[in-house]
């Protein structure tokens, strides 16, 4: 994709909640930049990300000298805008003089501590400062869901947020620290619920005016970048943790296939016992490797093989075996044993279709 930018400015505003006439737009191959303390309109966002694919397959030079006039879809009002060849209202980084009003100034002096702004030089925080939106989440509030996309970077001002992976709680933030940012970077849904521990105050930021900064500042680009991989290592300590003492779940949300790859995967030692509904299983690791099993009479690689089939039930994982177990010999190669019980379900449930086609 081929670089550019590209500035428009407002000249029609029919009841706009966002914009004015005279205001002027930033377009670029990274992200929209909205007029300086104006909250960004997800509408415009979107509609603007269709212009961007539409200006890089022409040469927009002429677009501009051409004088389109765009129109945005409209909410409770709309803008028409135009490209301009000179951005009269947003001067060079050396010109830039931003006038804060007195929220802003509030804001400013409250955030001025924390890391992530310290990072950011004087100029560029005064022009940025006006993008964030101040947000209460009420105690025992969910502000990130697991499983759901994420369109936010949430920085916590006041109060305490508990990010819990299920029943693993992963850690707690306080005033300063950052939340969403796994799956606000990486394009993907959240790896983690993130919940109010009590009343907390937080400032989000959208992708579109982070990403703008995160362009600009290399420093900032390397503090997400260790601070990803900080929260990953926490994560897979807080999961290792949970391993290490007991875990229990229901097969309906981890199957046994995925069960007893992540004990494998962690070395795990310890006896992952089963209640299933035709009766109980039970299988001993030592150090990721099956020393036995059993299940309905059934022993070591054809009790492994039933209970892979098994689609129900509970489970749970004890630290610990006994000295005679940590002695015994492993049954056989994991993951050949695990492809073989795999195979023989899908085959299992293939038979079973086709005497249904029958």
């Amino acid at each position: 994709m081929k670089s550019f930018q590209i500035y428009f400015e407002i000249i029609e505003d029919t009841r706009c909640p966002f914009y004015e006439v005279g205001e002027q737009l930033i377009l670029s191959d990274k992200a929209l930049l909205c007029p300086r303390n104006k909250e960004t309109c997800l509408i415009l966002v979107r509609e603007m990300t269709q212009l961007l694919f539409k200006f890089l397959a022409v040469d927009h030079e002429n677009l501009i000298a051409e004088k389109p006039v765009f129109t945005c879809s409209g909410c409770t009002g709309l803008i028409k805008f135009t490209p301009v060849a000179t951005p009269d209202n947003h001067p060079s980084e050396k010109e830039k003089v931003t006038v804060l009003g007195s929220r802003e100034l509030r804001l400013l002096e409250k955030i001025r501590s924390f890391p992530l702004i310290q990072l950011i030089p004087e100029d560029e925080l005064k022009a940025f400062v006006g993008r964030f939106q101040q947000e209460t989440i009420q105690e025992g509030k969910v502000l990130i869901h697991k499983g759901e996309s994420n369109l936010y970077l949430y920085m916590i001002l006041a109060g305490q947020m508990l990010v819990m992976d299920g029943p693993v709680v992963i850690t707690s933030l306080g005033p300063g620290e950052l939340c969403g940012e796994m799956s606000y970077l990486g394009d993907d849904v959240a790896a983690a619920t993130v919940r109010a521990l009590s009343d907390t105050e937080v400032l989000a930021v959208s992708s579109v005016d982070f990403n703008y900064l995160l362009d600009r500042l290399p420093a900032v680009q390397n503090f997400m970048a260790r601070l990803l991989a900080r929260r990953l290592n926490r994560v897979n300590k807080a999961r290792a943790e949970d391993f290490a003492s007991c875990m229990q779940g229901r097969l309906q949300d981890m199957a046994p296939a995925e069960l007893f790859q992540i004990f494998h995967m962690n070395s795990k030692t310890g006896v992952l016992s089963l209640d299933l509904p035709r009766g109980p299983g039970k299988i001993s690791f030592r150090e990721g490797c099956i020393i036995n099993a059993h299940y309905r009479g059934q022993e070591n690689e054809e009790a492994i093989f039933a209970m892979l089939g098994e689609h129900e039930g509970t489970f749970r994982f004890t630290l610990g075996l006994s000295p005679q177990e940590m002695k015994a010999a492993e049954i056989g190669d994991f993951m050949k044993l695990l492809m073989e019980g795999i195979k023989r379900v899908d085959d299992v449930r293939e038979g079973k279709q086709d005497s249904r086609v029958k």
